[in-house]
């Protein structure tokens, strides 16, 4: 009798870790990646830093600004999904989704690449302006959805 339930529980467990496997994962969020920055400066607090901080800093606002940007059209927000858009989660599409994904951190990791080695040879003055520019940037996501009224 014992031989019998091992065997049926063994059967049991299988059938549901197979029913499990077989569910869909969860859907890709379209922005994945660093979305927000840590804080927003004022140009006093930039003018005391030392340049090193700036090109962080600076950094830090291009991946945020090449992960939402592009996808501005569809989200402004992690968590948003193709399914929840109502786009079809065809094989096809998941595939753009995920070559778009890669695409945009293949191009940040070369623009950072770049901006490393040939930053420290800008004005200070110039990466501040710069820095200050895409926070107001990144500020106006905020005020996306005003323009979005139908």
């Amino acid at each position: 009798m014992k031989p019998k339930t091992t065997l049926l529980c063994s059967i049991f467990v299988l059938m549901i870790s197979f029913s499990y496997a077989q569910k869909n994962k969860s859907s890709q969020s379209i922005i994945s990646g660093k979305v927000n920055i840590s804080k927003y400066h004022s140009r006093e607090e930039l003018d005391k830093l030392p340049k090193g901080a700036l090109l962080d800093l600076y950094i830090e606002r291009i991946e945020v600004i090449v992960n939402i940007l592009p996808n501005i059209a569809f989200a402004t927000k992690p968590g948003v999904t193709m399914a929840s858009l109502g786009i079809p989660e065809t094989k096809d599409n998941k595939r753009a989704l995920k070559e778009n994904i890669e695409a945009s951190s293949t191009y940040f990791d070369k623009a950072v690449e770049f901006q490393r080695k040939i930053l420290p040879y800008s004005d200070t003055s110039d990466l501040i302006a710069a820095i200050l520019f895409y926070e107001e940037t990144l500020k106006s996501l905020h005020t996306y959805d005003d323009f979005n009224r139908e």
